[in-house]
């Protein structure tokens, strides 16, 4: 009989009356200590394999001694900067004996898999159909405005070419100072109300006359 058991952060492979050496353990020299993180026990052809621990399932053990493990070199260097750093480290170890496994059943995975769809949000969703939602004109399609005067216009609210031609001039002048260039915005407002009325072709004749937006 066998039983794969997590022990101070390591998976080991154990056996009854087995000696582990293990990373180091807070428990005295002679007490008895137990390990509940079971991730497999094998008896024979019975095989029980938690989810991912055994409920129930239990490896007890005895502490033999504590004790510090081989030297290791660490050794850094970097070329052509004159570095060389050269430490040793001996890992703090615990030997214990397997005393005993004992098995009692897999443990149910129930509420992982239920606690897994919480973790899913869809909040995002709907904010991207809202803006879809919202109906914007093509500022662009107005004599004079071009794509950076268009975009500075819908981020000061002014998105359709109602709201446009509902603005005064002046107040345009003033969203759009940022942009460079020399713009006139005299006849925005009444180019934007004949697009919004849907008169294209009175508004096609009229920008043909017009020099950047001024008459």
């Amino acid at each position: 009989m066998y039983a794969i058991v997590e022990i101070a952060g390591h998976q080991f492979k154990v056996e009854k009356d087995q000696k582990v050496f293990v990373n180091r353990l807070a428990t005295e020299e002679g007490q008895n200590v137990s390990f509940d993180n079971v991730l497999l026990v094998a008896d024979g052809s019975n095989i029980t394999v938690g989810a991912p621990a055994i409920g129930g399932a239990q490896v007890s053990a005895k502490v033999l001694k504590h004790l510090q493990g081989d030297k290791v070199i660490v050794f850094k260097k970097k070329r052509r900067k004159g570095y060389r750093v050269k430490n040793g480290h001996r890992q703090a170890l615990t030997e214990i004996v397997i005393e005993n496994i004992v098995a009692s059943g897999a443990k149910p995975a129930a509420k992982a898999e239920k606690a897994a769809p919480k973790k899913e949000t869809k909040k995002a969703e709907p904010k991207k159909a809202a803006k879809a939602t919202g109906k914007a004109d093509d500022l662009k399609k107005i004599e004079g405005i071009g794509p950076k005067i268009a975009s500075t216009l819908v981020e000061a609210g002014i998105s359709t070419f109602a709201e446009l031609a509902k603005t005064d001039a002046a107040k345009i002048s003033e969203i759009i100072a940022g942009v460079r260039g020399n713009h006139v915005t005299d006849t925005w407002p009444a180019q934007a109300q004949l697009a919004a009325d849907g008169k294209w072709d009175e508004l096609k004749k009229w920008q043909d006359e017009l020099d950047g937006g001024k008459a």
